[in-house]
């Protein structure tokens, strides 16, 4: 995974303490520690897998000694029927992390396949599918690299590593030339300022000032596009704010260089799959 496997190591252990505690009451009764077993993980829906290699790191966490096969990578579409990974060890491992081990893929996966379906819907512009920060709590560096594997782009990943004037900063500051006065004395030179806009006036504002990027906020259509125009090339211009897989292609040929859909992350059907033993 190209992620901080010190971080992933610290969400898996958290998953397992949260749903095997001190014990796993119906396994341990049923079977000795020694008893060994071997199953595989089973695609039961369409979509693109995400998650592997949390699924791994679930049952090595359990059984170091698990053996483990990929059979699919991440990133790749799947059929019902196709088999992702084969594995053997501890059975006692197998069962214990069988639920801990499918929640992050399926969701994980879910969220690679929706992403996919919105990458699909654009191909043919010049334009990046991007996250947002509308991820479930204490997972974001998970879903953020789900979303990559279904061929999207990471948007920031917190507040500590990108510049963004919303709204409420604007209010608070009283107008966006004086947020991005105040910005650029104490930010390093090398921090781009995005300002988000509800309006031509507000680009316009954001243009004057120099905005790296410019956020089209709720804007309808047509007003994206006399927005792109009034900025012609002389910053980054996302659309942001309710965009669906129905209206993604018709933002996209608005001609905005990124389109941000919080609906990859925040609302996610898990993509079915489950482990059967051999």
């Amino acid at each position: 995974m190209d992620i901080n496997n010190c971080q992933v190591r610290k969400i898996v252990a958290q998953a397992i303490a949260e749903d095997v505690g001190h014990t796993d009451l119906t396994t341990f009764s049923l079977f000795p520690p020694d008893t060994l077993g071997q199953g595989y993980l089973l695609a039961k829906g369409e979509g693109v897998i995400a998650g592997l290699p949390v699924a791994k790191m679930v049952f090595e966490s359990l059984d170091p000694g698990m053996t483990w096969e990929e059979l699919i990578n991440d990133g790749e579409y799947v059929s019902p029927g196709m088999i992702l990974a084969r594995f053997s060890g501890s059975l006692r491992a197998i069962l214990s992390g069988e639920r801990v081990a499918l929640n992050f893929l399926q969701r994980l996966s879910g969220i690679a396949t929706k992403t996919h379906g919105y990458v699909q819907e654009t191909i043919g512009y010049p334009v990046k599918i991007v996250d947002t920060r509308k991820t479930t709590p204490g997972l974001r560096i998970l879903e953020k690299y789900a979303v990559k594997a279904g061929g999207g782009s990471n948007h920031r990943f917190g507040l500590y590593d990108a510049v963004m004037l919303k709204d409420n900063h604007i209010k608070a500051a009283g107008s966006i030339t004086r947020a991005v006065a105040i910005l650029r004395a104490q930010l390093p030179f090398t921090v781009k300022i995005e300002v988000e806009t509800e309006n031509l006036n507000m680009v316009q504002e954001a243009l004057d000032n120099k905005a790296d990027i410019i956020m089209l906020d709720n804007m309808p259509l047509d007003l994206m596009v006399r927005a792109v125009e009034l900025v012609n090339g002389k910053a980054l211009v996302e659309a942001s704010g309710g965009i669906t897989m129905d209206t993604v292609k018709k933002v996209a040929a608005t001609g905005v260089n990124i389109i941000s859909v919080g609906e990859l992350t925040h609302s996610v059907k898990s993509l079915d799959i489950s482990l059967e033993l051999d």
